[in-house]
């Protein structure tokens, strides 16, 4: 950029102006010129320029396999600033919007880095904990990306000096979702709040056609207290979602308390959650529509590592839950009847894991450049344990299996097998069984342009239902953007294929990414035969940007078809999502819990 100020310099100082009258204007026209190429510069960027466009395909550890039990002599912090890409920190993309971005933004306080850190100074590398660290920094949500790089002490063959690069994101967020007349909603916060790895955050509601118009929400979340890597969520909401239409009637609080399974190394993980919620007529809805319920959670569990060495070998983890979610107060129109959302639930379920899980580092899946860590190995999870929703109370068994694999051409494939059920009398209720695959193929260039295609397929079968949900294909085993729960049945079949491409150019740092798509799914009603199933499919088309310095998600405008008329959607939609997170999950480990066949909650398929 200043190469090309300097030159539109010297070529208006080479052309003589005559003075007569008509000069003034031309050199105010030469200001508006040069001012508006300085913009296009700013604004316009290939994004070539930025080194986080590396292709990246490597294991985590690899970077560290030379330096295997030598000893760490020093651990040396050293935070980016906007300007600077992670793959290159010699390298500056310095114009007026990484300024800004510099000059409004409260860096994370080293203390608060070094706290993240479970690497110690004066003991031995080990490749696979260097790699688990790196990787958990990057799953901090104030942080964009992070590198551990091992130094070589000069006459010191047995020692090494460590160097923990961190790039931050900028965690201010002001949001306006809903913006008219009769509805505004909006979002207030700091994710990283004083760089102290807090998040604060203040939610507002003002809808005419609700008493009182207008409603709030308070959310204080600390991660890591006191380098335990506890991290502590408290929540008071005024305008949550209610439990049958999604309405903002929904008034309560939550106190929540985690250990994730950081490291494969760690040795406990769980976790515990108390609350309390219910519904208020704001809505002045009639008794007929209004869901009127008070219900309360304890929810807690608590697992051990049972094999922490330094050597890569099977991880075996137990873990036991406790979950009791009692409704004092039930809506009349459900009454008796079995209803996984209005329903009193208590469980008891403990569980068994083995998993050897690492990691590939690469990119260009759900993010624009920035590293994305993929698991690849095995997990596997068998539950067993009693759950009782209403009155009706059953011994439970499950399991849960996934193998990742990352082919030599590049693919990244998922295997996934989910079944479970109660035995009661003898027989099995609410037994299912759900398979499928998933694959991310080769990052492609087409034309400069790299380009990915993604495919899932997944069938499901649900037998003797007694309480739980049937079948819907409004969730991720069925067909994405279908809005009704209405088609229902007991046995789901999908298919799920997108092609996207990320193309060179960014706006104001935000980077593109066109894509097409296409969806079927085939569900059988329970009283029907399988050669009497319903087929449903769609195509469409759109685009996502995001840019990767700010903590809001990705933002994506699509167009959906629907071929055929289906109830309660129509043929034609186009959509805008203001904050989509596309990060997959890399825990090692989830808490105890029933198997679900309508969601993935915890983003554990590909």
């Amino acid at each position: 950029m200043c190469t090309s100020q300097s030159a539109i310099g010297q070529q208006q100082d080479s052309i003589p102006h005559p003075p007569h009258e008509d000069a003034r204007p031309k050199k105010r026209n030469s200001i508006f010129r040069k001012a508006g190429e300085l913009i296009l510069n700013a604004v316009t960027r290939s994004a070539g320029t930025d080194t986080n466009q590396v292709v990246l395909n490597v294991k985590v550890e690899d970077p560290y396999m030379p330096y295997k039990d030598k000893i760490i002599r020093k651990i040396h912090i050293k935070q980016l600033g906007f300007e600077n890409p992670i793959n290159d920190t010699t390298h500056r993309i310095s114009y007026f919007g990484t300024r800004l971005l510099n000059s409004t933004h409260r860096t994370t306080r080293n203390w608060v880095i070094r706290n993240n850190l479970f690497i110690k100074e004066n003991t031995p590398v080990s490749t696979l904990k260097m790699a688990d660290n790196e990787r958990f920094l990057r799953s901090l949500n104030f942080i964009q990306d992070a590198r551990i790089i091992i130094k070589p002490i000069e006459n010191e063959e047995d020692s090494v000096d460590v160097e923990v690069i961190t790039k931050d994101v900028f965690t201010i967020q002001f949001e306006l979702s809903d913006f008219s007349p009769d509805r505004i909603r909006g979002k207030i916060g700091d994710a990283n709040a004083f760089g102290l790895g807090q998040l604060m955050q203040v939610r507002w509601l003002y809808e005419t056609k609700r008493d009182p118009t207008s409603g709030y929400e308070f959310l204080y979340s600390k991660s890591n207290i006191a380098n335990t890597f506890i991290n502590a969520t408290l929540a008071y909401s005024r305008i949550n979602g209610s439990l049958r239409d999604g309405h903002q009637n929904d008034a309560g609080w939550r106190i929540t308390l985690d250990r994730p399974l950081y490291s494969q190394y760690a040795h406990i993980a769980g976790s515990l959650s108390i609350g309390n919620n219910q519904t208020h007529n704001y809505y002045n809805q009639p008794d007929s529509q209004f869901y009127n319920y008070r219900y309360s959670v304890v929810d807690g569990w608590i697992g051990y590592n049972l094999r922490t060495g330094t050597t890569e070998y099977d991880r075996q983890f137990i873990s036991g839950r406790y979950m009791n979610m009692p409704f004092s107060r039930m809506p009349y129109q459900v009454g008796d009847k079995y209803n996984e959302r209005f329903n009193s639930k208590q469980l008891i379920l403990g569980s068994y894991t083995f998993f050897r899980q690492n990691f590939y580092k690469t990119n260009y899946l759900y993010g624009f450049g920035i590293t994305e860590d993929v698991p690849y190995g095995y997990n596997i999870s068998l539950t067993g344990g009693w759950y009782k929703q209403n009155s009706l109370g059953r011994a439970y068994v499950g399991a849960d299996a996934n193998r990742y694999i990352i082919t030599p051409n590049g693919n990244i494939i998922q295997y996934f097998m989910r079944t479970g059920g109660f035995f009661q009398r003898g027989i099995w209720e609410d037994a299912n069984v759900l398979v499928g695959a998933s694959m991310f193929s080769k990052l492609m260039l087409v034309g400069g342009t790299k380009v990915r295609q993604y495919l899932r397929f997944s069938a499901t079968r649900q037998i003797n239902r007694v309480t739980f949900d049937p079948l819907r294909i409004d969730n991720a085993f069925g067909i994405r953007y279908f809005s009704s729960d209405s088609v229902v049945g007991n046995k789901r079949i999908s298919l799920h294929s997108e092609t996207y491409l990320f193309l060179k150019y960014k706006l104001f740092g935000f980077k593109f990414a066109p894509f097409v798509f296409g969806d079927a799914a085939l569900l059988t009603p329970e009283t029907k035969a399988m050669k009497k199933s319903d087929l449903y499919y769609f195509i469409g088309g759109g685009v996502r940007t995001r840019n990767e310095n700010f903590v809001f998600g990705t933002i994506e405008l699509r167009a959906v078809y629907y071929p055929k008329t289906l109830p309660y959607t129509s043929q034609f939609k186009i959509m805008l999502n203001t904050d989509i997170n596309f990060r997959f999950n890399s825990n090692y480990i989830k808490a105890p819990g029933l198997i679900q066949l309508n969601n993935d909650d915890n983003n554990s398929i590909y």
